[in-house]
């Protein structure tokens, strides 16, 4: 039997195909091919040695009705009984961006690939990050083989020191990946005690009875693969975030051959970014915001440059670099997470530093504005970022003065952008020269469009779709793309965190629901923050509290001191002198009464006063502060 690689049928249209289908094709032989007829040499030696055929194989008329090579296998014109099912189950990116975590099964094993956070909001105050619950993970533990790792971005790494702490699974990923997690883990003092493996994309590696194959993808930051993970259910392709760019900084544009070879061979399904879903067209590329940074450059002669945006995204720091070294700057670096991160991708070699170019921020002082470029942090305006404390006048180093150019390199996460807004704000008091957003070409995004998606599922050719990594309109956009592309109505998914999956020849279903949400992060505690903390904080942030406190005797039950009391967030107490001996009235009449009916019991005492309190400042200010009696023992 003749072995044979993918051939481009440029010029031919194929029949009975959507429109958007077909020009897809086209597309990806085009980039696949270079468009010219791919061939190979035959496998048997004794036959043709050295000689090219060509692929005679029809190309697939609708994906749809695709079926995979694992559909059934037959020996003497009788079938057998599918392989036993794969299951797929997603602990967290569905309905959500980020905190990124995915389990596969398969007859006893299973595997994790990411294992992310994702940052607070405005219902979670106070909180420092929000990790997946490893409920299920912990209770299957003795089933996992490892960990695999899309990249490096924390929506994808950020949950892995929390993970180890409770279950020193082996993790696997490329080398900037590794780096960028070995990073972390030395932070909670458990890189010692890590089983860190470097693959290199195009690798192969054996998980139990899982096989996972590294393919190279584009993204906003380097060594970003997609996975092909194989089982005796079929192949399930994993893609991580990604897009299509054919002009990437570092030349390594998506392996579209191996994908393409893939979906020749047959591919059980796909699971795929949907973070742009609802975007049309193609992503630009990265190269873009070079030539923007170059003309900006220009315009700020004489004037310091402050360039904020992902600590991530290394291409971007290395387009800013090379643009400061041509204009004969030097490059201070600011913010924990940018200078952690330009440390480790410098030694890996993932960025190209001029000789001299890299100055300490404690040293700016020593140099003229029109000398300096500072990269920071704080894009996205958080409220303890370097960028923010610049904008406020905090900053210890640097000193926004007027002229300053600000380049925010980014585009406000969604949720953000009153953030961002009151930094640009603040930054322009100062007579900062502020561009953001879409005012030039400074950022582009690093996940895929429509078309990009679309041309991903034709190359691919799934049988079912998964859509991840978006929240709930970005998964069922990204269904509708599925289903323009001729993918069969019940062969899409569109599901939560904790469902189970089950995949085989003979269909996709969700049998069941596990355990999956979120563990809130705050300092050193992991899960001590729940619903209640939260109810409380928001409680305490929206009205304020009233503390009343009173001493008395424990054999008499008569009051020695007090009542005092104190406001903190509900109303000043010197100006409020009035309402606050009202309010000292209503807690002496409460405890008269519990004298008087001979109330001996400590929490029905406080429970009384409370009532009495909160009762009388509705009626006074129809406001509700959180009220706290203390009763002392005397």
């Amino acid at each position: 039997m003749n072995e044979t690689k993918n051939k481009s049928q440029k010029g031919k249209k194929p029949n009975n195909k959507k429109q958007s289908t077909s020009s897809a094709k086209k597309a990806v032989q085009n980039v696949v091919s270079g468009g010219k007829t791919s061939t190979t040499k035959q496998s048997n030696p004794k036959s043709n040695k050295g000689k090219a055929v060509k692929n005679t194989q029809p190309q697939n008329k609708n994906i749809s009705k695709k079926k995979p090579a694992t559909t059934y296998k037959k020996r003497n014109n009788a079938s057998i009984t599918p392989a036993k099912p794969v299951k797929i189950i997603p602990l967290g990116g569905l309905g959500e961006v980020g905190k990124n975590i995915t389990l596969y099964e398969y007859d006893g094993d299973m595997l994790i690939v990411d294992c992310g956070m994702t940052f607070p909001d405005e219902d979670t105050p106070g909180v420092d990050s929000v990790i997946p619950d490893f409920t299920y993970v912990l209770e299957n533990k003795d089933k996992i083989k490892g960990l695999v790792v899309t990249h490096g971005h924390e929506d994808h790494i950020g949950a892995i020191p929390y993970l180890l702490k409770q279950l020193n699974v082996p993790i696997y990923a490329t080398r900037l990946t590794i780096g960028l997690i070995a990073g972390k883990l030395k932070e909670h003092k458990l890189l010692g005690d890590a089983k860190l493996n470097e693959i290199a994309d195009g690798k192969t590696i054996n998980l139990g009875k899982f096989s996972v194959e590294f393919i190279h993808v584009n993204h906003s930051i380097p060594d970003a693969v997609a996975f092909a993970i194989s089982c005796g259910a079929g192949t399930v392709v994993h893609m991580g975030d990604f897009k299509i760019d054919t002009t990437p900084i570092d030349d390594k544009v998506i392996d579209l051959a191996r994908f393409a070879e893939l979906g020749k061979s047959g591919v059980l399904a796909m699971l795929s970014d949907s973070t742009n879903a609802e975007r049309p067209g193609y992503t630009s590329s990265e190269r873009i915001v070079g030539e923007s940074l170059s003309n900006l450059f220009k315009k700020a002669e004489g004037h310091r440059i402050v360039v904020a945006t992902f600590s991530s995204n290394i291409h971007r720091i290395q387009q800013i670099i090379d643009e400061a070294a041509r204009c004969k700057r030097k490059v201070a670096v600011s913010g924990r997470s940018m200078i952690n991160v330009v440390n480790v991708a410098a030694e890996l070699g993932y960025l190209k530093l001029p000789s001299g170019i890299l100055v300490e921020i404690e040293t700016i002082k020593n140099y003229s504005p029109s000398e300096l470029v500072v990269i920071t942090t704080g894009s996205q305006g958080e409220p303890m970022s370097a960028l923010t404390r610049m904008a406020t006048n905090e900053h210890r180093q640097v000193e926004i003065a007027p002229g300053d150019m600000i380049i925010i390199s980014a585009t406000p996460i969604p949720g953000n952008e009153k953030l961002v807004s009151r930094v640009v704000n603040e930054l322009m008091k100062r007579g900062a020269n502020v561009v953001y957003e879409k005012m030039y070409d400074v950022h582009v995004s690093g996940h895929a469009c429509q078309e990009e998606q679309k041309l991903m599922m034709s190359v691919v050719n799934p049988r079912y779709f998964i859509p991840i990594h978006g929240e709930q309109k970005h998964l069922y956009k990204h269904a509708q793309l599925a289903y323009a592309m001729g993918i069969d109505y019940k062969n899409v998914i569109i599901g939560a965190n904790g469902n189970v999956f089950e995949l085989s020849s003979a269909g996709i279903k969700c049998t069941e629901t596990v355990t999956a949400g979120r563990v809130l992060v705050d300092g050193l505690g992991v899960g001590d923050v729940g619903s209640i903390v939260l109810r409380d904080r928001k409680h305490l942030s929206e009205d304020g509290i009233i503390v009343v406190t009173v001493a008395i005797d424990s054999f008499t039950r008569e009051v020695v001191s007090g009542p005092d009391i104190v406001s903190r967030g509900f109303v000043y107490v010197k100006e409020s002198d009035e309402l606050m001996e009202a309010l000292e009235n209503v807690v002496c009449t409460a405890l008269e009464n519990c004298y008087v009916l001979g109330v001996k019991d400590w929490n029905t005492i406080k429970t009384r006063i409370k009532d009495s309190v909160a009762k009388f400042l509705y009626n006074k200010t129809h406001r509700s502060p959180m009220v706290l009696p203390v009763i002392m023992e005397v």
